[in-house]
């Protein structure tokens, strides 16, 4: 990996340029599992002067996988724009139909890497920035595509807890749209929870050894809110951007009190403890959890209550394991062991 800039001022830094650099945009992706921190990350990395980050886009990889505008070798038709703008989250990129039209009829060979790229461009002229990002967590499973198209991006990969995860999932009202739309979840959503976490994450993990350590990083939220310092100083240099102090302290100037704001509505500074499974989970939770994805938890660094899991609990687990294996098979590609 190149040695990281030196720490400019803030005036300095908002001359960067991003094709002198060799790079392009989007310049970084930031997913993980949702419920894991990702919110807190792409304001620790948005508050950089250098780098901004849309909101979740959701769309980048599916018209590509789909060939929805796109032809078989990667290039668009004028079909694309349809398409784009009648997904209700591509409206966040603030372009104009007209805007996308013009490109693609002065660019008659375009691919669909290329037009992204400018929509994300155009993103960063209007937020002052030359480099833009993306945070959907679940492109945490689209990673191989991702890397496809834009080689040189950089992929964050934040990783939590998954007993923490849960916690956090319970009182999430999104929860429905999410690991709720599988059928176990209205017997067992904690089991249900434990397989999707450990799918989205070993997903990432696997597919991130591929793509190497040049272009992907795995964070641990546990560290990122215990010292947010060290940890946004590693991240800046992974980004190949200076670090400053804005990115920890992002939260200055934003933070609202009010007892039925949530942590991401109040803009609370990092805390850790908020959800702590030790705690928090029943013992007999803990182990249907630890039965479902306790060798991820392992093999991540996360210590492990029950090392061995009653007969009782694995049969039940095993069995909504084959569930969600078979609700998901030909679209995921699981990671082993599974």
């Amino acid at each position: 990996m190149a040695s990281p800039p030196s720490l400019m001022d803030t005036s300095s830094q908002l001359d960067f340029d991003v094709s002198a650099q060799g790079t392009c945009n989007p310049y970084v992706f930031l997913v993980g599992s949702p419920r894991s921190g990702t919110t807190m990350l792409k304001r620790m990395v948005n508050a950089h002067p250098l780098v901004a980050i849309t909101r979740e886009t959701h769309w980048i990889p599916r018209y590509y996988e789909k060939r929805k505008g796109v032809t078989q070798d990667g290039h668009v038709n004028e079909n694309l724009v349809d398409y784009l703008f009648e997904h209700h989250r591509f409206e966040q990129m603030k372009i104009k139909r007209s805007s996308l039209l013009k490109i693609m009829s002065n660019q008659p060979d375009l691919t669909y890497a290329s037009l992204v790229g400018q929509i994300f461009d155009n993103y960063g002229r209007r937020k002052k920035k030359p480099l833009v990002g993306d945070k959907t967590p679940t492109y945490v499973r689209k990673l191989p595509v991702l890397h496809q198209l834009w080689p040189k991006a950089r992929i964050v990969h934040l990783i939590r807890d998954g007993r923490d995860v849960w916690l956090s999932m319970q009182n999430w009202r999104m929860a429905s749209k999410a690991v709720g739309q599988f059928k176990s979840w209205s017997v067992d959503p904690l089991v249900t929870t434990a397989l999707w976490w450990k799918a989205l994450v070993g997903m990432g993990c696997r597919d991130g050894k591929v793509i190497g350590e040049d272009q992907y990083q795995e964070l641990k939220y546990e560290e990122l809110v215990a010292q947010p310092g060290v940890e946004c100083r590693k991240l800046a240099y992974f980004l190949g951007i200076p670090h400053v102090e804005a990115m920890e302290h992002y939260y200055e100037g934003r933070t609202q009190t009010g007892k039925s704001l949530s942590t991401n509505a109040a803009w609370l500074p990092p805390t850790p403890g908020q959800r702590d499974w030790r705690t928090q989970m029943e013992a007999e939770d803990v182990e249907k959890f630890e039965a479902a994805a306790g060798d991820l938890l392992e093999n991540l660094g996360y210590e492990r209550r029950y090392p061995v899991i009653s007969l009782e609990v694995r049969k039940e687990v095993d069995r909504i394991k084959r569930e969600f294996a078979e609700a998901v098979a030909g679209r995921w590609r699981l990671p082993e062991p599974w």
